[in-house]
C-alpha cells in the first residue's frame, strides 16, 4: 500500500488503518545549549516557543528528562548511537591540545582527533539502522562525527573534518540561523521517492554567538533588565520559529499523522546576565542546569498525548525508541528503553532511574574515558546523588569545574531543584545504596573518586 495513502484511505474505507501501520517519519528535533526551564510550555514567564507549545499540546512530555552527559558532543553522540559516553567513548568535545603541547596545529593532533572520530565507526548509528530499513535521512546543524555520511545519513550539510570548519558542523551550522530549505528540500525529495524519512535537525541554535534578528531582541530588551539574556531568550524563540517551519511545512505535505517528532536539547544553559557565556552549574556540569531537558514524544493517534508528571525520562531511551516505532530492533547492546509500548497505551513507563556521567571537556585518552570523569550520578524518585571524581581537566576548564564539593551530594530535586541543600550527612544509608546502583551500572577504578564520608 503506498504509504502517503493512508491517511486518506484511512477516512474512506469502511475499516480502520492506523497510522502504526506504515513506518512513521521520524524528526529529532535539537536545540543546543538550553536550560531545561526556558519554555513556554514549561511554564516560562518571559520566554515564547508558541510552535514548540503547540507540538507539546499532542504530545508525551516527560519534563523530567535528562541527558547522561551534560556536553554536546557526546550528547549528540549518544543521540546518534544510543549508548552511554563511557561505552562509545566520546567523552569531551576535543582531544587536549595539552597532549601536543597545546599546537592544535602539529600532525600528530589531527591524528588524535581523526582518533576520536573513529568511535563513529564502530558503535550503532541510528541513521545507518533506518537506512537498512528503507528510509532516506538528513543531517543538518551539529555534527562532530566527520562527514554526514560517516554518521549513516544518505543526505546531509556537514562535510565534517578533515574539511575547514570540520570540527562540530561546518556548513550544517548555516541550518535554522539562514533558513530551512535544506530540510524542507529534503522532505520534498523523500516524498517524491515515496520513502519514509528521518531528520537530525540540530541547529547552532540557541548556542552562542547570540545574534538574533533585531525585533525578537528588542522585543525581550522590553522585558529583562540584561542585554545578555534578553539576546538568549530571543535566540530560543528564533530556534522556535524554524521548528515550526520544519513542523509547518510536514502538515502542509499531509504527513503529521505518520510523523514521529522527537524533541530535546543536547545540554543545559543558564546565561549569565553580566556577560556573555553560561553561568556555573550548568553546561558541562552534572547539576540539573547542565543536564535536565524535557522530551517531548508526538505521534498523532498513536502515541497518547499529557504531561507525564513526575515520570523520570532519558535521552539514552530516545534511539531504541525511535527505532522500534520503525520496525527495527534495538541492537541489543543499547542499554535504554523501548518507550513505545508505554507511548501507546499512557501508561508509566518502566524507567525508575536516570544515569549520568560527566567528563572535561578536553579528552586526555580516546580509548579510557574514566581519565578525565568528573562525576557519576543517579536520579530515583525526588533523590539525586552526585558523587565526584578527579578526572584530568587542563587548565583551560580548570575554573568551570572547581569542585568545591567533594563529598557524595545529596539532593530532594523536588523539594530543591536548585540543589542547594547537600542532603548526604543525613541520609547515610540512601547515599550508600544509591551509590551501590551507580556502581553496578557503571564500574570504575574506585581509587579516583574522592568520597569525603565524614
Amino acid at each position: 500500500m503506498h504509504r502517503f495513502l493512508i491517511p486518506l484511505l484511512a477516512a474512506l474505507l469502511p475499516f480502520p488503518i492506523s497510522a502504526a501501520d506504515a513506518k512513521p517519519n521520524i524528526v529529532l528535533l535539537l536545540s543546543d545549549d538550553q536550560a531545561w526551564t526556558d519554555y513556554g510550555y514549561m511554564g516560562h514567564p518571559d520566554i515564547e516557543t508558541p510552535h514548540l507549545d503547540a507540538l507539546a499540546s499532542r504530545s508525551a512530555l516527560f519534563g523530567r528528562g535528562y541527558v547522561p552527559t551534560g556536553l554536546c558532543r557526546p550528547s549528540l553522540m549518544t543521540l546518534s548511537s544510543g549508548l552511554y559516553s563511557h561505552q562509545h567513548k566520546t567523552s569531551g568535545n576535543d582531544m587536549a591540545p595539552a597532549l601536543v603541547g597545546g599546537k592544535k596545529g602539529d600532525p600528530e593532533y589531527a591524528k588524535l582527533t581523526e582518533q576520536l572520530i573513529t568511535h563513529v565507526d564502530q558503535h550503532p548509528r541510528i541513521a545507518a539502522l533506518l537506512g537498512e530499513a528503507g528510509y532516506l535521512s538528513h543531517q543538518s546543524g551539529k555534527w562532530w562525527e566527520g562527514s554526514f555520511k560517516r554518521g549513516g545519513f544518505t543526505h546531509g550539510m556537514t562535510r565534517g573534518y578533515p574539511e575547514k570548519g570540520g570540527r562540530h558542523g561546518d556548513d550544517g551550522l548555516k541550518i535554522g540561523r539562514e533558513g530551512v530549505a535544506p530540510v524542507t528540500n529534503f522532505i520534498d525529495e523523500a516524498v517524491a521517492a515515496e520513502k519514509p524519512f528521518y531528520i537530525w535537525y540540530a541547529p547552532f541554535m540557541p548556542h552562542d554567538p547570540h545574534t538574533p534578528p533585531q525585533a525578537l531582541l528588542d522585543k525581550y530588551k522590553a522585558k529583562v533588565s540584561s542585554e545578555h539574556v534578553a539576546k538568549y531568550y530571543a535566540m530560543i524563540e528564533w530556534y522556535d520559529q524554524t521548528c515550526g517551519e520544519i513542523i509547518d511545512h510536514i502538515e502542509k505535505k499531509g504527513l503529521t499523522g505518520n510523523t514521529l517528532f522527537v524533541t530535546i536539547s543536547d545540554n543545559g544553559w543558564i546565561q549569565k546576565p553580566d556577560g556573555p557565556g553560561f553561568a556555573m552549574r550548568s553546561k558541562q556540569s552534572a547539576n540539573e542546569g547542565g543536564v535536565r531537558q524535557p522530551i517531548l514524544y508526538s505521534w498523532p493517534g498513536v502515541i497518547q498525548p499529557g504531561d507525564r508528571g513526575e515520570q523520570l525520562a532519558s535521552s539514552i531511551d530516545i534511539v531504541p525508541t525511535m527505532l522500534a516505532a520503525a520496525g527495527v530492533t534495538p541492537p541489543a547492546e543499547m542499554p535504554g528503553l523501548d518507550l513505545m509500548p508505554c507511548l501507546r497505551s499512557g501508561e508509566p513507563t518502566p524507567r525508575d532511574a536516570v544515569y549520568g556521567e560527566s567528563f572535561g571537556h578536553d579528552v586526555f585518552d580516546a580509548e579510557k574515558p574514566e581519565v578525565t570523569l568528573l562525576y557519576r550520578w543517579v536520579i530515583e524518585g525526588p533523590w539525586k546523588l552526585l558523587l565526584t571524581y578527579d578526572g584530568e581537566l587542563g587548565d583551560r576548564y580548570a575554573d568551570i569545574h572547581p569542585r568545591d564539593e567533594l563529598r557524595p551530594q545529596l539532593y530532594q530535586l523536588l523539594n530543591d531543584p536548585s540543589e542547594d541543600h547537600n542532603l548526604a550527612s543525613a541520609e547515610p544509608e540512601r547515599v550508600a545504596a544509591m551509590a551501590k546502583k551507580i556502581a553496578a551500572w557503571w564500574p570504575v577504578n574506585e581509587r579516583k573518586v574522592l568520597e569525603k564520608w565524614e
